[in-house]
């Protein structure tokens, strides 16, 4: 009689049990618990394979492909859905720390601009501080759960304390205190949304809108970046109305597993971004030169050459993630094909705001 304890998958074990029961005469049941331990053994096989590519990858590699697989088993659900203002979006913040005494971005898209504008904390000991205008992909992120909270929970007013700590995990970074630490560049992140200002504005010729705003109306700062102690965020962040009622109308659904899989690429993220804001919005296909590719995702690329070998990349590496993007690059720019957002692991119906 063939090991029934080698049968250990719950599906496997659930059709066990149902041949145990279905079954007449042992040696048919037999021959279904042989066949059942030899679906086990191939996938144990299969994953000792999946694992020993996984383990031959780089890190960067390796979260692709484990965003890819899981995407592909499990497919779009709401429950993997993170938000970010489409508007934040489609200008986003700069990728690298603005030079020294600089405090002022702006970027714009169309008919669309953000201008961010750094603004001062006042420290413990009174004093104003001066904090950068926010930079990198950790801001993207911060935004990204403090969005998703804010419209799963509708209220300006989120929770942070255990919440954002978690999410620095399902992102992959896991919480590390001191000088070289991955809490200290979140905190001053955090720190420099806290602070800033934004203006964003909308343009078409004949009428304008402009939200001015800081995106948080209060927030408790200067906190620890000791990983042992349980105060490493605030305890509640609060947008601005402006904000809130703004992110209400425009919050973009990204996939999370998709937001893990770029987690350290400001760029990447914005074009997932922009990809996603256009699939939702457009009626034909897109094709856009090299020149506002360039403008819109060429910052620190003088030369055009330079940046279309990132932008190759780039798009290699978000394809790998999502095969089935119709997206190519030619000698003269961008072609994006009409399609579902599914190609993005957005579900056709999302969950009402």
């Amino acid at each position: 009689m063939p090991n029934e304890s080698l049968i250990i998958d719950a599906d496997l074990r659930q059709k066990l049990e149902y041949q145990r029961i279905r079954t007449r005469g042992v040696g048919m049941f037999e021959y279904h618990v042989r066949d059942l331990v030899a679906t086990q053994e191939a996938r144990h096989a299969e994953k000792a394979g999946w694992q020993s590519t996984l383990d031959a990858m780089s890190p960067m590699q390796k979260r692709r492909a484990i965003a890819r697989e899981e995407i592909e088993s499990e497919g779009p659900s709401p429950s993997n859905l993170r938000y970010m203002h489409s508007s934040i979006a489609n200008c986003p913040l700069p990728y690298k720390r603005l030079p020294e005494g600089v405090y002022e971005f702006e970027r714009k898209q169309g008919r669309m601009a953000v201008l961010v504008e750094a603004g001062k904390l006042r420290a413990p000991d009174g004093s104003r501080v001066q904090q950068p205008v926010p930079y990198g992909p950790k801001p993207r992120l911060i935004l990204a759960h403090l969005s998703t909270e804010a419209i799963r929970n509708r209220s300006s007013t989120i929770v942070v304390a255990e919440s954002l700590t978690e999410f620095m995990r399902e992102m992959g970074f896991e919480k590390r205190g001191g000088e070289r630490g991955n809490i200290k560049p979140f905190k001053e992140q955090l720190q420099a949304l806290a602070a800033c200002r934004m203006e964003i504005s909308t343009w078409d010729g004949k009428r304008s809108a402009i939200i001015d705003a800081k995106p948080f109306k209060g927030i408790e700062l200067w906190m620890s970046d000791n990983p042992d102690q349980v105060s490493l965020w605030p305890s509640t962040v609060t947008f601005s109305q402006e904000f809130y009622q703004s992110l209400k109308t425009h919050a973009q659904p990204m996939d999370v597993r998709a937001l893990h899989a770029f987690a350290n690429s400001a760029r990447k993220l914005d074009i997932l971004s922009w990809l996603n804001y256009r699939l939702h919005s457009m009626k034909t296909k897109l094709v856009l030169a090299w020149k506002p590719l360039q403008s819109q995702f060429g910052e620190g690329f003088a030369r055009e050459r330079a940046f279309r070998a990132q932008m190759a990349d780039d798009i290699e590496h978000l394809k790998s993630v999502f095969p089935k993007l119709p997206l190519n690059l030619t000698a003269h720019g961008l072609i994006l094909e009409k399609a579902d957002p599914e190609v993005l692991s957005i579900p056709k119906r999302l969950p009402t705001k």
